[in-house]
């Protein structure tokens, strides 16, 4: 079972990968000797979308085979009846995440629509002993509207874009460990040469059968995403629920990626803080992973 998920996971991959090298290699006509960073992303998005069923990198693509959680040992939902972990905190993390766009433009307007679909896997590859289980796995389909834009703000500052859609996010398990939510989803992107800030707000509908109503006490109203791009090296940082909650109940997420082979790149990510998946949401933990990416935030 393991070896056919993992086969279409590599399907996926290499689909992605692939709409990443023909955006890429398609030549450009009257290309501006400098362009920032976002600028050639959306630029790449472009060229793939004039393809029939095109399939878009949308967040971050890649695989970490070294993941440690240093907290997982601890979590009483992994625990026996004896009070043993059946968890190791050495694990592998993936995430697949793509958009497929559905039309451009409303009349004279440059608002361009999209359906997306993420999602981010904890698999206990070397726990052989409990028969190397997927410990987690967090689904998140989306619909949402691009409006694009170039408005110059000042000091090198440009607004390129505000996006507005529907998201829901789940685990698929059923109680205790369910968890799951539906938001409201907007984003703010803003630029200046190869750093790129994205302000994230939502707003989080409520269910009359909420399996974690306090959810919003640790993810909070929203994130903010800053990247820096610089020789072919992407640096980022999310901060979600920090100022809000006092820091103490937020997190923060850094990931740095580098050339390695061809369209591959190395990538590492640390996190510290609540909500590493949605049903550690209310668990603090530091992690950290090593392995390849194929698609980061630039």
């Amino acid at each position: 079972m393991n070896m056919r998920f993992m086969s279409f996971i590599l399907i996926i991959f290499s689909s992605i990968a692939l709409s990443e090298t023909t955006a890429i290699d398609q030549p450009i006509i009257d290309k501006p000797e400098e362009t920032s960073a976002i600028d050639e992303r959306i630029e790449d998005e472009a060229i793939s979308e004039l393809f029939d069923f095109s399939i878009i990198p949308h967040k971050p693509n890649y695989i970490l085979p070294l993941y440690f959680n240093q907290n997982i040992e601890g979590y009483s939902m992994y625990q026996d009846t004896n009070g043993n972990s059946t968890s190791q905190n050495t694990e592998v993390k993936f995430q697949i995440s793509f958009k497929v766009p559905l039309f451009h433009d409303i009349g004279s307007l440059p608002i361009s629509g999209y359906v997306a679909y993420t999602q981010l896997s904890y698999w206990q590859a070397y726990n052989t002993e409990y028969s190397s289980p997927f410990r987690e796995t967090n689904y998140e389909p989306e619909a949402f509207l691009v409006w694009e834009t170039n408005k110059e703000l000042g000091l090198g500052w440009r607004m390129k874009a505000a996006t507005f859609g529907y998201t829901h996010q789940s685990n698929g398990r059923i109680e205790p460990t369910s968890r799951s939510w539906n938001r409201l989803n907007g984003q703010f992107v803003f630029d200046n040469k190869n750093l790129v800030i994205a302000v994230n707000p939502w707003y989080r509908f409520e269910d009359s059968d909420d399996d974690n109503p306090d959810l919003l006490d640790y993810y909070g109203h929203g994130q903010i995403i800053a990247a820096y791009k610089y020789n072919e090296h992407v640096y980022s940082i999310t901060s979600r629920n920090n100022i809000e909650s006092g820091f103490s109940q937020g997190s923060i997420n850094a990931s740095w990626s580098f050339p390695f082979y061809g369209k591959i790149k190395g990538y590492v990510q640390v996190f510290s803080g609540y909500g590493n998946s949605l049903v550690e949401y209310d668990k603090y933990t530091n992690t950290i992973g090593l392995g390849i990416s194929i698609a980061d935030f630039l």
